[in-house]
């Protein structure tokens, strides 16, 4: 029973210890999303007018006009 009080709290302790260390990360996660936000926009930018052909194509083959 020991052990299992001992593992127990040693896992509570590392939750805790790894929680206070990812509060602080905040201007990270900001700079992860203003990327991935800035990326889709590329993507969408070039791609964009390509994907728009090909769904107008596909449409066209399956409605048969």
């Amino acid at each position: 029973m020991r052990v299992i009080r001992r593992w127990w709290g040693d896992m509570i302790a590392d939750a805790r210890t790894l929680a206070e260390d990812e509060a602080g990360d905040v201007p990270g996660w900001v700079l992860v999303t203003l990327m991935t936000a800035g990326l889709v926009v590329l993507i969408w930018a070039v791609a964009g007018p390509a994907l728009t052909g090909l769904f107008e194509q596909a449409i066209s083959r399956v409605s048969g006009l």
